[in-house]
């Protein structure tokens, strides 16, 4: 029997053989008093995030689960960029020829939603009069 997101929440408890750290580790053997647990295998993986994702459409919460599908997709990128990305979503920070340098980027890490979110986001500014200068 298959993955059923309208009766999935919560995740780890309905169906914790689906979720894994990002090392592999299954949330049954995962531990948070284990001496070699790194911080990094507390993360949520892209694949659980996109799980959540149809367990929130299924409920009727488009914009969690696009949210939860933008994060699945940022998931695997550095920390660093991730901030990056943030400050130059932020108003005033960066014209549209920077986020659309962004938004190019992101295509090329496979993250088209977030790609399309920031192509929103500076259409947004643009109307707003909130781009750089």
């Amino acid at each position: 029997m298959g993955f059923d997101p309208s009766r999935g929440y919560p995740l780890g408890t309905r169906s914790p053989d689906l979720v894994r750290t990002p090392g592999g580790l299954p949330l049954a053997e995962l531990s948070l008093h284990a001496p070699e647990l790194e911080a990094s295998e507390l993360r949520a993986t892209p694949e659980t995030l996109r799980l959540q994702a149809e367990v929130a459409r299924a409920a009727g919460r488009t914009q969690l689960a696009d949210n939860l599908l933008r994060a699945a997709e940022l998931a695997p990128l550095p920390d660093d960029t991730i901030l990056e990305i943030y400050t130059a979503l932020r108003p005033r920070r960066s014209s549209a020829d920077e986020l659309e340098a962004w938004a190019e980027r992101l295509e090329g890490w496979n993250a088209p939603a977030t790609a399309a979110f920031v192509r929103e986001a500076a259409q947004v500014y643009a109307e707003r009069g909130i781009l750089a200068v």
